[in-house]
C-alpha cells in the first residue's frame, strides 16, 4: 500500500477550526478536497487531545533490554576488540536472540562505533607545543616551498593480512601509543611533489652509519630522477639516528638543507599512509609477498597523487592548529 502524504499543520487547523464552527465532516471534506474519513481522523484527534499535532510514535520494542544494554556495554568497554558474534552469544546464553546489525546499532546509541584500530603516537606537552610551533611558522609558506622538499619515511609494515583489518569499540578513533611498535618489514622511501624517489627494504637493523649509507647511496639519485631545484631541502624526522652527530655532520659537509621537524608528527608527512593504504588492498600472506608488493605499489603511485598531497600541505598545518597540536586525522 502506498503511503499517503501527510497533511500540513495549517490544513488540519482549518478542519478544526471549519468543525468549530459547525461544517460537517463532508463539507469539509469538500471544500478542502479531502476524504471525510480523514477529516473524520483529525477531528477526533482534536476532541481527544485538544491538538492536532503528530503525537509520539511507540515503535517497535527495543530487542535487547536496558540490562542487556548495560551487559554489553560494560563488555565492550572491558575489552574494546570484542566481535558483534561475542556480543551475540552473550546476549543468546542470556535468552535473548539478535542479529549483529541490532547490535551495532544498539552501541551506535551509547555512543560507541566500529573502528579500525589505528593507533597514534603518544603526545606528551613538549610535543604538542613543538608541533604547534611548528604549524604556526610554516602555515603562510608558499606552495612553492613546499614544492621544493624531498620528503622521506621509515616505516615497519605488518602483513596486512593477518592484522591490519582488526577492529575495535570506541569513541574515538585512536589508541595512543609509543612510536616504536613491531612490524614484518622495514622500509626506506622519499618523494617529492613530482613523484616517488626511490624506496628500498631495510634487512638489517639500522643503525646511524647504516641510515648515512642509505642516505648516501638514494637520496642524490632520487633528487636527480625527480629533476629538483639546485638548492631543494630534505625532511626526515627526528628517529635518533637522523639527529645524532655523526648524521648531522655527513648532512651539513653534503651541504644539505634538512627542514627542522616537530617529533611525534606522522601526521605532517605527506607520504606516511599512501603506500599503507594501497599494499593493504592487495591483502600480501607472506614476507616476500609484502616486499614485492611494496615495491609495486610504491612505483605505480602517480606523480598526481604526490603533487596533491604537497599541494594540500597547508590543511594540515590548518588542521593541527584547530586541534591544539594534537594529531588530527592522517
Amino acid at each position: 500500500m502506498a503511503k499517503t502524504k501527510e497533511l500540513s499543520k495549517d490544513t488540519r487547523n482549518k478542519i478544526v477550526d471549519l468543525h468549530q464552527v459547525g461544517k460537517t465532516e463532508s463539507a469539509i471534506g469538500k471544500q478542502l478536497g479531502l476524504k471525510k474519513s480523514t477529516v473524520g481522523a483529525i477531528i477526533r484527534k482534536w476532541k481527544t487531545y485538544k491538538t492536532t499535532d503528530n503525537l509520539p510514535r511507540s515503535g517497535a520494542p527495543r530487542k535487547i533490554s536496558p540490562r542487556g544494554v548495560k551487559m554489553i556495554t560494560r563488555t565492550v568497554s572491558k575489552n574494546p576488540r570484542t566481535t558483534r558474534g561475542d556480543l551475540v552469544n552473550d546476549l543468546q546464553r542470556a535468552g535473548t536472540k539478535v542479529t549483529k546489525p541490532t547490535i551495532s546499532n544498539t552501541l551506535r546509541r551509547q555512543g560507541l562505533k566500529s573502528c579500525s584500530d589505528r593507533r597514534v603516537p603518544l603526545l606528551k606537552p613538549v610535543h604538542v607545543q613543538a608541533r604547534l610551533k611548528f604549524a604556526r611558522e610554516h602555515l603562510d609558506d608558499p606552495d612553492e616551498d613546499w614544492e621544493n622538499v624531498i620528503w622521506s619515511d621509515e616505516t615497519k609494515i605488518e602483513l596486512f593480512g593477518k592484522n591490519s583489518t582488526r577492529r575495535v569499540w570506541r569513541t574515538k578513533n585512536t589508541i595512543p601509543t609509543v612510536k616504536h611498535g613491531g612490524g614484518n618489514i622495514m622500509l626506506w622511501g622519499c618523494f617529492s611533489a613530482k613523484g616517488p624517489g626511490r624506496l628500498i627494504c631495510v634487512k638489517e637493523r639500522m643503525n646511524g652509519a647504516m641510515y648515512r649509507e642509505i642516505l648516501s647511496e638514494n637520496l642524490l639519485p632520487s633528487a636527480s630522477a625527480l629533476k629538483m631545484k639546485r638548492v631543494w631541502v630534505f625532511q626526515h624526522d627526528n628517529n635518533p639516528k637522523h639527529t645524532a652527530r655523526a648524521t648531522k655532520e655527513w648532512l651539513r659537509k653534503k651541504h644539505f638543507k634538512v627542514l627542522e621537524w616537530p617529533s611525534q608528527s606522522p601526521d605532517l608527512n605527506p607520504i606516511e599512509r599512501e603506500l599503507k593504504v594501497r599494499v593493504a588492498q592487495r591483502q600480501p600472506q607472506n614476507i616476500t609477498a609484502l616486499e614485492e608488493i611494496c615495491m609495486e605499489e610504491w612505483a605505480k603511485i602517480p606523480a598526481t597523487v604526490c603533487e596533491n598531497l604537497v599541494k594540500t600541505y597547508r590543511k594540515r598545518l590548518t588542521s593541527v592548529i584547530a586541534n591544539k597540536g594534537y594529531i588530527t586525522k592522517y
